[in-house]
């Protein structure tokens, strides 16, 4: 198993009204380093039951509480049942966790059922193949999302040290948030490669585009963590080089750039596009501070940026083909059944026709 689970419990159990009145047990589990809970109604232990007879071949090692239990009252809510029920039912899963044979704990429906993280498998490198369960690729997801509010709480604590003069603690901020970003990136990629395997497990479309957005969402987190981190700070914020913290003069800007407003050499003729002729270069806010590995390290974010966006086009075009083929093939189909159609009314025709001359010569 990907996580070794030391103990597991069902200390209570709730009732809930949607979609309907149910029953449902948190079950909490205890791992070498982590824990977690789950709920679970009744229906799902019962699930669990046939599929571990059906993988393994033999029943698990203790009997699961009988349904019927219940249904000989007419109140579902009982307390003294209910925690017969819970008690019977940590029974079951304690039996399995503490058997000798593990074909039952080891199985995958058992680890689907509890959760376990087994896309962070012990000894496993993190950027090797993902096996996640569906319950699991959440958590993951959950964590990757904590994670990033970190890296946001590490700049935020970076640009308060730089506030208040503590350039060197707020420099081993930005180093901690660039360290923590690093190792998101590189789980949101194992994440993305998860989903081949969900889907093939048979994740139903609608939900394996769902969680592809989520992914998305994730990455264009990270890219704009990646510009904060990555390209220097304002001169106010006092981080970065010398040429960062020391911008050139407007006077040497207007030298080189010409005046503001008009054009190198005196002429104020308004700028206009030429198609084929290269833009005027023009300074802004954004690109003011920044020195030339700077403005590089921009250039190749907004260039990511836009790879990930004519991606997520190409996508939605494909998309659009294969629905523009499949109303052609259907308008294609639809055709011939008109042409059938056509065919059957001439044959038809001719039949009435040929069946009222007749009746025209019995009548003469």
């Amino acid at each position: 198993m990907s996580t070794v689970i030391q103990a597991i419990h069902i200390p209570a159990w709730e009732e809930r009204s949607t979609p309907k009145q149910h029953i449902v047990y948190r079950i909490e589990i205890l791992a070498s380093v982590r824990s977690w809970q789950m709920w679970r109604r009744y229906s799902e232990f019962a699930d669990l039951h046939v599929e571990l007879t059906k993988s393994t071949g033999a029943p698990p090692p203790a009997p699961l509480p009988p349904k019927h239990a219940l249904a000989l009252f007419r109140s579902s809510t009982n307390p003294t049942l209910l925690e017969e029920r819970r008690a019977g039912l940590e029974t079951y899963l304690r039996a399995i966790l503490s058997s000798k044979d593990d074909r039952w704990r080891e199985s995958f429906a058992f680890r689907d059922f509890l959760g376990v993280p087994v896309g962070k498998q012990a000894g496993q490198s993190i950027s090797g193949p993902s096996q996640f369960t569906s319950s699991s690729w959440l958590d993951e997801h959950q964590d990757l999302q904590a994670r990033i509010r970190d890296v946001r709480a590490d700049i935020n604590r970076r640009d308060a040290l730089s506030d208040s003069g503590d350039v060197s603690g707020s420099h081993q901020a930005n180093v901690q948030a660039k360290k923590k970003l690093a190792g998101v990136l590189t789980r949101v990629g194992v994440l993305e490669d998860g989903l081949q395997t969900l889907a093939l497990a048979g994740l139903s479309e609608g939900e394996l585009r769902r969680r592809t957005d989520m992914v998305a969402r994730l990455r264009d987190d990270c890219e704009k963590l990646a510009k904060i981190v990555t390209v220097a700070r304002m001169t106010a914020r006092g981080i970065g080089s010398a040429a960062e913290r020391n911008p050139a003069s407007e006077t040497d800007r207007d030298a080189l750039m010409g005046p503001s407003g008009g054009m190198p050499g005196g002429f104020n003729r308004p700028v206009a596009r030429v198609f084929g002729q290269a833009a005027q270069p023009r300074e802004t806010e954004q690109t003011r501070p920044l020195d030339d590995h700077g403005l590089l390290q921009l250039q190749q974010v907004q260039m990511e940026q836009q790879d990930m966006q004519l991606a997520e086009l190409t996508t939605i075009l494909q998309r659009q083909k294969q629905l523009g083929l499949a109303i052609h093939q259907e308008v294609a189909e639809q055709n011939e059944e008109l042409d059938h159609l056509s065919g059957e009314v001439d044959r038809v025709g001719g039949k009435l026709t040929s069946a009222k001359r007749q009746l025209n010569r019995l009548g003469g």
